[in-house]
């Protein structure tokens, strides 16, 4: 039985008036995560300018160094390369995954975002790692993009875009994400993963 993969996105709320105090609950997290062996983790604040998303993405980078989990930054590839995190996860207005793979190092990570089979497919055809199929569930930080598409939809693309990891996002929670399991790579979330006490309970299930 393969692994799943199971990735972390940080909540988004720090901003540079709160920097201090909710970076280091982020990395809090992000050491429990490792501990927990969580596969990727996300660094995903868009409320920050470049130098304190490089300052923390430098000291994730540190606790997620010599482990099993590897850390991705939200959109910016170069911040990930400078601060030696392990790729970068690209949205829709970010570059293209082509252009990463034509001019970073052969082992940078590439994971995209997507929200139809038409976007999982461009994305393995572009040389992206994995595709983040959203959303599944119901969930208000997904409400922009439509009704949930459903573990039926989910199953129909991973098993169409055959050998590229689909990776499930929207609405999972501690409730729904043995459904996702059995039918693509693994699952994705920001609430249920930034939760201490969530990461040690999926320790225990032994995925």
């Amino acid at each position: 039985m393969r692994k799943p993969l199971i990735y972390l996105i940080t909540g988004g709320e720090i901003t540079a008036e709160n920097f201090r105090e909710k970076s280091a609950e982020t990395l809090e997290i992000i050491e429990k995560a490792v501990e927990s062996e969580i596969s990727l983790i996300q660094i995903r604040e868009k409320r920050l300018s470049a130098k304190p998303v490089f300052e923390l993405v430098s000291k994730a980078a540190k606790l997620t160094k010599n482990s099993n989990t590897k850390l991705l930054v939200n959109d910016r590839a170069d911040i990930a390369l400078a601060a030696e995190a392990d790729g970068v996860h690209l949205t829709s207005k970010s570059i293209s995954a082509e252009i990463i793979r034509a001019n970073f190092p052969a082992n940078f990570i590439v994971g995209v975002s997507a929200h139809s089979l038409e976007e999982v497919e461009k994305a393995k055809l572009a040389g992206a790692d994995f595709a983040v199929f959203s959303p599944i569930f119901a969930t208000a930080s997904k409400a922009g993009y439509g009704a949930p598409q459903g573990v039926a939809k989910l199953r129909e693309v991973a098993q169409t875009v055959e050998n590229f990891p689909v990776i499930a996002l929207g609405g999972i929670d501690e409730t729904n994400f043995r459904e996702v399991l059995p039918v693509c790579a693994g699952f994705a979330a920001i609430r249920f993963l930034n939760d201490a006490k969530n990461l040690q309970k999926l320790r225990s299930y032994n995925l």
